[in-house]
């Protein structure tokens, strides 16, 4: 056996199911491995496309996705999804082949220091420089990739190293460590604070869909009353529906949802990660009082100083909390949740055109069950789905807010398909976004997938505009020009639709996700909601809750 076959042999004891990637000189004894084992190999047709596939797929199973490329170029169109997945805390390894050891010394054709390259960008990066490390390298990328919080892992594999014998090198045991237990002390201090509270909100972080600790907050939030406010990648963890939910923040401008923190005299962050969202946003004036619930300690900052914390399984943590709380006859700031209620309904009959965001998204809702999952592209329409799409699941509205990459939603409605082929997925993504791995269509009808994707299209970089016209009143080289779509999806061997009038939109949409196959819905967008809710936030006023 070689150290190639040893690999795979390696990646199956890790319970991998697919590799996103595409073939190369430097690879192929790896892709001849894979002939004989149940790893399906997912042929791509950018290495991007396969890296967000591997991202998304870590981030709606918690196991490490895995892409492969060859090395050089193929390895450095890697870069983007992995630093994506990295920094939305996805797990994940990329594998990449290298040339061989004995030309790595000197300038030699397409070799880079790939072991360097991702090293900022992953929790862990190295070379297989000897045939009998493979598996101890293979097993510590998959425990560095999923150990909270997780991320991504790197793997160089020399092309000489891939063929050599390893002897009797077998895999190693899978092994997993177990989160600490919350501390009793500190949980009793977190109750008391929280009981002595008059007003306190809770912020809950993608942290607790990575722990399924979402049962345990939404016990927790009904047992001591507390409004709950969400990041971008939290949406779902309280069922939008729920009475306490505010929805989400997130956004840069002051939101509805701000008057609820601001309100507050007491912020419990629960699995929060705050690359999703600054607390100098929410906290300017690093004067609230901060509870932090998470598996690992508060990142330092000066608008992040926490009051008391509890570290550990947060499913644990939060339990042992409630266990030591008592139920409280709090009002939650009933009044501003029906003022987002209306907010979010107001434009659901709305029949201009080109279609309204809010319009788009609240069809978007109408039409999916809460167990269906949509994708969330990078661009304009990101902060219409964050701000007013209702996820009534855990991971069911995906949205790369970390890195916060544009590209990602085909690839990673791909995966999703992958994982979960009973339920409907829909892509959501703006047109520059979707033309960045448009490519992909072809991976998708290849597989024979039924998903949807649905284009905001408004001939520009929509969100990029917005920017401009914020900031300095014009807008400056944002303008495009794209395909026909249909004719696109058409020839690709898709299906492609173009909606003409918000009334059609349910119907394209419902008809488009019975296809049984890849469709590719063009919607044009009215994008000058984008200043008038700019416009409205600027000139929002306080919110009498009583």
């Amino acid at each position: 056996m070689n150290a190639a076959q040893l690999l795979v042999k390696c990646l199956e004891n890790e319970g991998v199911e697919y590799i996103f990637g595409i073939p190369g000189e430097e690879n192929i004894a790896v892709m001849d491995a894979l002939l004989d084992s149940p790893i399906e190999f997912i042929i791509t047709r950018h290495e991007q496309g396969a890296a967000f596939m591997a991202d998304v797929y870590g981030r709606l199973t918690g196991r490490a996705g895995v892409c492969m490329s060859t090395l050089g170029p193929g390895a450095t169109n890697l870069v983007t999804g992995v630093a994506d997945g990295n920094m939305d805390f996805a797990p994940m390894v990329a594998i990449a082949g290298q040339g061989a050891t004995t030309r790595m010394h000197k300038e030699s054709h397409q070799v880079l220091d790939l072991v360097n390259l991702f090293d900022p960008i992953t929790k862990y990066s190295t070379q297989i420089r000897e045939p009998e490390i493979v598996p101890e390298i293979v097993r510590k990328a998959f425990k560095n990739a999923q150990a909270e919080k997780p991320g991504a892992a790197f793997i160089d594999f020399p092309e000489n190293v891939a063929d050599m014998d390893v002897g009797n090198s077998v895999p190693l045991f899978v092994q997993s460590p177990q989160q600490s237990t919350a501390p009793v002390g500190k949980c009793r201090q977190v109750a008391e604070l929280i009981s002595a509270a008059k007003n306190p909100i809770i912020i809950a972080g993608n942290g607790i869909i990575r722990n399924k600790a979402s049962a345990e907050l939404v016990h927790f939030a009904e047992l001591v009353n507390a409004p709950v406010a969400t990041t971008f990648m939290a949406k779902g963890v309280l069922p939008s529906a729920h009475p306490l939910s505010l929805g989400t923040v997130g956004l840069k401008a002051y939101d509805l949802v701000s008057y609820g923190i601001d309100d507050a005299d007491l912020v419990i962050c629960i699995g929060y990660d705050m690359i999703e969202y600054d607390p100098a946003y929410w906290n300017p004036n690093a004067d609230k009082r901060i509870i932090h619930i998470d598996s690992r300690a508060a990142e330092v900052d000066t608008n992040y100083i926490v009051e008391a914390g509890v570290i550990g399984d947060m499913k644990n943590s939060l339990t042992r909390i409630a266990a030591r709380c008592e139920s409280e006859p709090r009002k939650p700031m009933v009044k501003l949740r029906e003022k987002i209620k209306h907010e979010l309904n107001k434009h659901a009959d709305d029949t201009g055109f080109p279609v309204k965001p809010q319009k788009i998204i609240h069809d978007l809702g109408k039409v999916l069950d809460p167990e269906d999952i949509l994708i969330s592209d990078v661009g304009a329409h990101k902060m219409w789905v964050a701000r007013m799409y209702q996820a009534q699941r855990p991971n069911t509205c995906i949205i790369s807010n970390g890195f916060a990459s544009m590209g990602i939603a085909l690839p990673g409605a791909i995966a999703a398909k992958l994982v979960y082929p009973e339920k409907n997925i829909v892509a959501v993504a703006g047109d520059s976004g979707f033309m960045m791995n448009s490519q992909e269509v072809e991976t998708a009808v290849r597989l024979g997938l039924n998903i949807t994707i649905i284009i905001f299209n408004d001939n520009k970089y929509g969100l990029i505009e917005w920017h401009q016209l914020r900031h300095y009143g014009r807008a400056s080289h944002i303008d495009v020009t794209n395909p026909d779509f249909v004719m696109f999806a058409e020839s690709f061997g898709a299906k492609g639709y173009k909606v003409d009038s918000a009334e059609s939109l349910v119907g394209i949409l419902e008809e488009a996700m019975n296809d049984g196959t890849v469709s590719i819905i063009d919607c044009p967008v009215d994008y000058s909601e984008n200043m008038k809710l700019t416009e409205r936030l600027k000139s929002l006023t306080s919110i009498d809750q009583e």
